[in-house]
């Protein structure tokens, strides 16, 4: 049967996660209860035969091919060109809905027009707590992450305001940000303030799109009771040491140029050269320390913090201090 207007319309991204793609859809097929709903696939030119599996596998979902690694934010544009629903629902190709998840989202947009975003509880496959509902970015919230701060003293409501550890996760909260492995909108809304910003080729990008969201006036929530596995937080956790192979020093690279981008565009170019000067200043102390010692795992530290202070050189000029993005693919 064929839904002119469904409810929801899932938007899945994929980049050669194949065996995961193949989980999220099976999950969402089963856990999507009687929500009517289309799911579009965006396959960012996948190596590992992603794009086949799901024209093969899941017929009735939509397949749109991109022929080069568009990155999340363009990709996710593409995907609300073609979306009919009445919400649009950003789910990562490694995230799995729990039971009633999208019921249970649907309902509360529903009931209250000034959401712009909902998010979820994501949890890991041991059921551990994922940051699942932020502050937005600021040299203060920043300054309080990597001096350790934050992480001391994780039950203050001052030290422990970036990722919100203070907080009780089983209570329902309005905030700045909620993660992009699941996050609703409204149609309405992403008509109103637009897609994603492009320029963020990976990371940041749903920062810059709900503090958009929020500036126009509406709220951003996070539902403990809307439950998503997420894998990405689990695969972080199996780095047993600091040597970064090529994919990781890219991926640190982008996370750095993204960073520049949005404090640029939402704080201006001082605010945007102090981040680079707090972050290049505690790496050159990290390295110092560290460099004195005998001990392999603080010279692995060492040699980690000199790297990070290289591609901070390097994504700083490329950027222009944060005022240009780099071409695509990054």
């Amino acid at each position: 049967m064929t839904i002119d207007t469904p409810d929801m319309s899932m938007i899945i991204v994929s980049f050669n996660t194949c065996h995961l793609l193949r989980e999220c859809l099976q999950t969402l097929r089963r856990e999507a209860g009687d929500i009517s709903y289309e799911t579009i696939v965006i396959d960012n030119a996948s190596q590992d035969g992603s794009a086949d599996m799901v024209e093969r596998e899941f017929p009735e979902m939509q397949l749109i091919r991109s022929t080069e690694n568009l990155g999340f934010a363009a990709a996710n544009n593409l995907g609300f060109t073609q979306a009919r629903g009445h919400y649009m629902v950003l789910l990562n190709s490694d995230a799995f809905l729990k039971p009633q998840a999208l019921e249970k989202a649907l309902a509360y947009m529903q009931a209250d027009s000034t959401i712009g975003v909902g998010g979820a509880r994501l949890v890991g496959q041991d059921g551990a707590w994922q940051p699942s509902a932020r502050m937005f970015p600021s040299l203060l919230n920043h300054f309080l992450t990597i001096s350790g701060l934050a992480a001391k003293y994780p039950h203050s409501r001052f030290f422990g305001r970036v990722d919100r550890t203070w907080a009780d996760h089983d209570i329902a909260a309005q905030v700045d940000w909620v993660p992009g492995a699941f996050f609703i909108i409204p149609r309405r809304v992403l008509e109103k303030v637009g897609y994603f910003d492009e320029r963020f080729f990976l990371y940041c990008e749903e920062t810059d799109l709900c503090r958009r969201i929020k500036y126009a006036g509406y709220n951003i929530w996070y539902w403990p009771d809307v439950v998503v596995v997420h894998l990405g937080g689990e695969s972080s956790k199996s780095l047993k040491h600091l040597t970064m192979s090529a994919t990781g020093k890219a991926l640190i690279l982008w996370q750095i140029r993204s960073i520049l981008l949005f404090y640029h565009k939402h704080h201006g170019a001082l605010s945007a050269w102090l981040w680079m000067q707090i972050e290049n200043l505690w790496h050159w102390l990290r390295a110092l320390k560290n460099g004195l010692s005998q001990q392999a795992q603080k010279q692995q530290k060492a040699a980690y913090s000199k790297m990070v202070r290289k591609l901070l050189r390097q994504a700083w000029h490329e950027t222009q201090g944060g005022r240009v993005s780099p071409p695509r693919p990054w």
